[in-house]
């Protein structure tokens, strides 16, 4: 039987006799631990595209490294390769043939890594560290597109030291998403630009920000026909936007709410709010999770606003997360996120990657 498979009891966890007090507090969802995880706080993570049989998990650490595993059907994790960058690695990618990855680091450069040949070869250069980096495959052309706190959105094909061209963007780019024919970056100062892919990039709507904070994640969501159609926009301060590119009803379909926060709405009671650092959206099902600096990890179905589940909250910051390309994983990187500063940093405090049975926590609730 497989682990991931829908009928496993993987991730359901048991109780114990004397309650919480003997769980684990690293992993209290009782997932699959990562094996040999990176040694600093892990910034991104993706797996490998649907073309490629078998499930492959790249990692990006703020130790210089990319490592890549493979999850076998059993949950067991083989670490296959891993190489470097000369700063922390900020964003990880998967060509859509999955035989290369591309990452973008703080060194100001991406790299393409040939998972064939373990080569890797310097693919885009910045004037400032490249926060974000995605693969775009159009009927007419395939490129990298790197986002950098230069203020510049960059188009590469991979084969020349120049870019095929470059955008620029109103600030430092923080966080971004691709899903051809559509991409979203959200910048610092609360910019929000949309663009469309077809025959070349170029700047489609710029947005004004549904939320009043810091950017931190953005994720592209499409509609029933497999098409984008809006994105998800995480802040540091507990909420996240859904935003419809053109919906029917602009005030009632555009939405926010909020998420990562403690202690209820008990006014006697200040309330903890903490950062939202990642969104990942169910490659099936099209409800999706969101991960925080609360250390907890959270399911939600944005079409018919409401919580799927919430995790119990792990000892650390949750700080990146992504399903698998069937939706049946999710993996998610619990490590510190010196969202409290370096006063709260505990270099003692191991890094860990965590692997969920996904396939019926995140399916729809049947409408009543």
């Amino acid at each position: 039987m497989s682990l991931f498979g829908a009928s496993s009891g993987f991730g359901a966890g048991g109780s114990s006799v004397f309650g919480s007090a003997t769980t684990d507090s690293h992993n209290p969802m009782k997932d699959v631990e990562v094996t040999s995880p990176p040694d600093d706080s892990i910034s991104c993570l993706a797996f490998s595209p649907p073309a490629m049989p078998g499930n492959f998990l790249i990692g990006g650490s703020w130790a210089n490294d990319v490592r890549c595993w493979e999850v076998q059907d059993n949950g067991q994790t083989v670490p296959k390769a891993q190489q470097m960058h000369t700063g922390p690695v900020l964003d990880v990618c998967w060509s859509d043939d999955g035989s290369k990855v591309f990452t973008a680091s703080c060194d100001k450069t991406a790299k393409m890594w040939d998972l064939n040949s373990n080569q890797t070869m310097q693919i885009a250069q910045h004037e400032a560290p490249i926060r974000t980096v995605h693969w775009i495959k159009a009927p007419n052309y395939s490129c990298v597109m790197t986002g950098s706190w230069d203020k510049t959105l960059k188009f590469w094909d991979t084969r020349s030291p120049s870019p095929m061209m470059f955008l620029q963007l109103p600030e430092r780019c923080y966080c971004a998403d691709v899903v051809y024919p559509m991409a979203v970056v959200a910048s610092a100062e609360r910019g929000l630009i949309v663009y469309q892919l077809e025959n070349q990039p170029s700047e489609f709507r710029r947005i004004d920000s549904p939320l009043k904070h810091q950017h931190r994640c953005v994720a592209i969501f499409k509609d029933k026909q497999n098409k984008p159609t809006g994105f998800a926009l995480g802040s540091i301060e507990g909420r996240v936007a859904i935003h419809y590119i053109n919906p029917p009803n602009p005030a009632k379909d555009n939405f926010t709410f909020k998420c990562h926060r403690s202690n209820g709405t008990n006014t006697a009671t200040p309330q903890d709010i903490y950062a939202v650092n990642a969104i990942s959206f169910h490659p099936v099902h099209g409800t999706l999770a969101t991960v925080g600096s609360d250390g907890r990890f959270s399911f939600w179905d944005k079409d018919a606003r409401t919580k799927l589940k919430t995790s119990e909250q792990l000892d650390q910051p949750i700080t990146a997360c992504c399903f698998n390309n069937n939706g049946n994983i999710f993996a998610y990187a619990s490590s510190y996120d010196w969202s409290k500063g370096h006063e709260y940093y505990n270099p003692q405090k191991k890094n860990y990657i965590f692997l969920r049975n996904a396939a019926e926590e995140l399916k729809p609730r049947n409408k009543k």
